[in-house]
């Protein structure tokens, strides 16, 4: 994680302020599909600020700049941005958000620009009535003044597209654009106009690789009471693709979109108009939608901004996607079971020596080799010792630390299949831990157990039982700067939203429900010393309960991570009777993976 000297770009970039008469410049970290993780042409922010992480904003003044990001990252921040750039750490007291940074910066009536594609509109909003306060104003810049400075910015991709079978995907795309259109009616819209590029990729059941672990694609999609849309660059799309959205779906380019968004708020307004018909004169679009998507359909008058109705179907898994989770877990935890006896075997009996990067290629080696296997879905963080304390930590060739067996090793990883996402996280020691390393690695299995065990009512959020996982650690004085848990795509994104488990303000808005597949991750960290995280995967069932108080149903979780936690990080003395049970019988679960792996390995006759 080097730093970079972003003194020639920063005054490039005010030079193009000046230019369009603008005092202050934000710099999202998101694309205009308002995806967290970007491909290589939408990394702006890191272009402009150094960091490379994949939360963030960056505010540029015409002399100060600042980059505001979540405790996730603020050991990373601290280590990327150079000199020019002041941290904004969110979420520590008296640290003012970006949003009251740009406010302050704007006072006396200045300019704040940002290209309108990549901020959602209710961001917009919010902050333009933020700097009313001091008689700024926001304005939307068409062309992306980080595009105009970057050399050799990398061009947009345009992978293949493949169709992900019902085999797989548990429900025709048909059916799915049905329930849409019921949805439609039920809010008295028009239409939609879907805009993130995981809810096209399912709503379509497609799949693509536009944006590096992501099985995604540059597209959009409109669908009305009687038509649907897919806006894609037509050269990514082969005979398959046109054969299965064919008499149900037209094809269109990409970069028609916009043009098209005056059309079909017209067409909308028409539908209004007509009082015997069913249809409804707003277009529905997600809360996440861009503020340029909101202005193209005629503002907020003509629209009808919700949370996605795709999102909301996407994140309750049908049957077959459950399974196929279940599945998935069972050959990758066979996988990482393979990958830690091997990496134990090189550190301790065969005394290699070996960096992170090493060790992560060689898990990828190992996952490869199995059934469905399609890719890792995010970048492995294989950490050694002070690494570890890095939540998001990225080693890279050349630039990363040689693994420690006298020290913690974390490894948070995870692999696309045809059939699930699995995303897992392990700490290990292959020496003798600190009496601090063994305190904190069982507080955080106290908290993984807790969420793991919980029964909740239905309409319960995520936000109301994330402190079941942090009591242990609170009991001691201890936390850390992440959600406990995030949604799971099923051969899509390994952050799926709008469920989690966490402190955002966003997981007290959805309750849980039957069949959300989300993650199991508390952690402990200490800055220069180490870092422990322990995640499992957790799919939300029914409980089986005595009593049904209130006559609604109950919910409990269900795991499906099959990989041993580390004996010798755990003290036994401060677990409870049904912790040890759940510990136990934990591992007596993971004999299915130890039969299946020997069954797939075993020697041929």
């Amino acid at each position: 994680m080097e730093t970079v000297d972003t003194t020639k770009r920063l005054s490039q970039l005010r030079d193009l302020m000046k230019e369009h008469k603008v005092d202050v410049y934000i710099v999202p970290s998101e694309d205009s599909h308002q995806s967290e993780y970007i491909a290589p042409c939408d990394a702006r922010r890191e272009h402009i600020s150094g960091f490379s992480g994949s939360a963030g904003t960056a505010v540029v003044t015409l002399d100060k700049a600042a980059l505001a990001t979540d405790g996730r990252y603020f050991n990373q921040a601290s280590k990327q941005l150079d000199s020019n750039w002041l941290l904004l750490k969110q979420g520590l007291d008296d640290v003012p958000t970006w949003q009251e940074w740009t406010t302050e910066q704007a006072e006396g009536g200045k300019t704040v620009g940002v290209d309108p594609t990549v901020i959602t509109a209710a961001d917009a909003r919010k902050l333009t009535k933020s700097l009313k306060k001091t008689d700024a104003t926001l304005v939307g810049i068409d062309e992306n003044l980080v595009d105009k400075i970057w050399k050799d910015r990398p061009a947009r991709p345009a992978e293949r597209v493949i169709v992900l079978s019902d085999e797989y995907a548990g429900k025709d795309f048909k059916e799915k654009l049905t329930d849409l259109r019921k949805e439609l009616d039920k809010k008295k819209t028009a239409g939609m106009v879907v805009s993130m590029l995981d809810e096209v990729a399912w709503l379509f059941n497609l799949r693509g690789s536009d944006i590096p672990y992501n099985p995604v694609f540059f597209s959009y999609a409109a669908v009305t009471h009687d038509s649907a849309f897919l806006y894609v660059d037509s050269s990514q799309l082969n005979d398959k693709v046109y054969e299965h959205l064919h008499g149900a779906v037209q094809i269109k380019p990409y970069d028609a979109l916009f043009s098209d968004l005056t059309s079909l708020s017209k067409g909308a307004e028409q539908n209004g108009a007509d009082t015997t018909a069913k249809k409804h004169s707003k277009i529905l679009v997600s809360n996440k939608a861009s503020w340029a998507l909101s202005l193209g359909l005629g503002g907020e008058d003509k629209v009808e901004e919700v949370r996605s109705p795709v999102a909301e179907a996407k994140a309750i898994k049908n049957s077959t996607e459950l399974e196929g989770m279940r599945q998935c877990h069972i050959r990758d935890g066979a996988a990482l079971i393979e990958f830690f006896a091997w990496l134990e075997d090189q550190l301790i009996a065969k005394k290699a020596t070996l960096d992170e990067v090493q060790a992560a290629d060689k898990l990828e080696a190992i996952r490869s080799k199995g059934k469905h296997f399609k890719g890792l879905s995010f970048d492995t963080i294989s950490s050694t010792g002070p690494n570890a304390a890095v939540i998001h930590y990225k080693p890279e060739p050349g630039n990363c630390s040689t693994i420690d067996p006298k020290a913690v090793y974390l490894c948070d990883s995870g692999a696309q299949y045809l059939d699930g996402t699995t995303d897992t996280t392990r700490t290990l020691h292959f020496g003798q831990p600190t009496e601090m390393e063994v305190k904190a690695y069982t507080l955080v299995l106290k908290g993984v157990i807790a969420l793991d065990r919980a029964v909740f009512p239905k309409g319960t959020t995520g936000f109301a039982i994330d402190i079941l996982a942090r009591q242990a650690l609170w009991r001691e004085g201890l936390d850390y700067r992440h959600g406990t848990g995030h949604g799971v795509g099923s051969f899509l994104n390994v952050h799926e939203g709008p469920i989690g488990v966490g402190t955002r303000a966003a997981y007290s808005e959805v309750s849980l429900s039957i069949g959300n597949v989300l993650s199991d991750e508390p952690g402990y960290y200490e800055d220069g010393n180490f870092g422990i995280r322990i995640e499992n995967m957790i799919m939300a069932k029914e409980a089986e309960t005595n009593h049904k108080f209130g006559d609604k149903p109950w919910l409990a979780f269900e795991h499906v991570t099959m990989v041993p936690m580390c004996r010798k990080l755990i003290d036994a003395s401060i677990l409870g009777p049904e912790e040890k049970q759940w510990l136990n019988e934990y591992h007596q679960e993971d004999d299915l993976t130890l039969t299946w792996l020997k069954r797939e390995t075993a020697t041929l006759e």
